[in-house]
């Protein structure tokens, strides 16, 4: 199991994250037995990213001194050949974030991008009514959308949501499983975002890890569910979970 090797490999993992989920996402990282480090400030990013397995960019809390230090720490990623993974959190709620996200896009080489249907929309340019950082309502191929963004950025596109698809332009697939419960704590999809940048560098097949870990993730919220009665254990459950199968659990 990916999870697994995760642990073996212990990557260490540079979050350049939000305010709102960055103790969720660094239990989490440290659950499967990566090492998180959230550091954001301008004069120590190029340094951290120059010692990290990978770097995770997630626009959940944007301001001006952040999408500078998103700059410079992708961009000293990329010269260094370290994978970036792009969250574009709300990306269609403002034309700040849109704007931000396009212009990290243009400037930044992305491995990946974990998005929900909505921010997906905001990157293809599809006409689509975003609700803060849910994924709101409107009309769009996932699929053609998703593998055209893939083959644009030259990266791994994924969509999260009731059912995930991954795609890298070629290869796709879509994932089933699950539990709304994910919905109900603010994070998750944060956390999985920063997973998939673990998962990225455990091995030689990125598309396939990060395949694999979103099969796993739907059947860690299916059993987080099944094993709690109320949501503020649902949560606790979800970190539970990762540390017991990246130990060697069953599934």
């Amino acid at each position: 199991m990916i999870i697994q090797k995760i642990r073996q490999k212990n990557p260490l993992i540079h979050c350049i994250t939000n305010y709102v989920v960055a103790n969720f996402q660094a239990n989490g990282l440290l659950a499967i037995g990566a090492s998180p480090v959230m550091a954001d400030g301008n004069d120590e990013v190029e340094e951290m990213v120059k010692i990290s397995s990978s770097l995770l960019i997630n626009i959940g809390t944007l301001n001006d001194t952040m999408k500078k230090s998103m700059l410079l720490a992708g961009k000293r990623a990329n010269a260094l050949g370290i994978p970036v993974m792009l969250d574009p959190v709300g990306a269609g709620a403002t034309n700040y974030r849109k704007q931000a996200v396009q212009y990290l896009l243009e400037e930044i080489q992305f491995a990946a991008i974990r998005c929900n249907i909505g921010e997906l929309a905001a990157i293809a340019h599809v006409e689509w009514q975003q609700k803060g950082v849910d994924s709101g309502t409107g009309s769009i191929s996932v699929e053609d959308e998703a593998k055209k963004v893939a083959k644009l950025y030259q990266c791994i596109v994924i969509v999260t949501g009731e059912k995930d698809f991954i795609t890298d332009g070629n290869q796709q697939q879509w994932i089933a499983g699950g539990n709304a419960q994910m919905t109900e704590v603010t994070g998750t999809g944060c956390l999985l975002s920063a997973i998939c940048c673990a998962a990225y560098v455990a091995d030689q097949q990125p598309y396939h890890q990060l395949a694999e870990i979103l099969k796993l993730y739907k059947q860690i919220a299916e059993q987080a569910a099944a094993s709690t009665q109320y949501i503020g254990d649902f949560q606790i459950a979800v970190l539970n979970e990762l540390g017991r199968l990246s130990k060697g659990g069953e599934q």
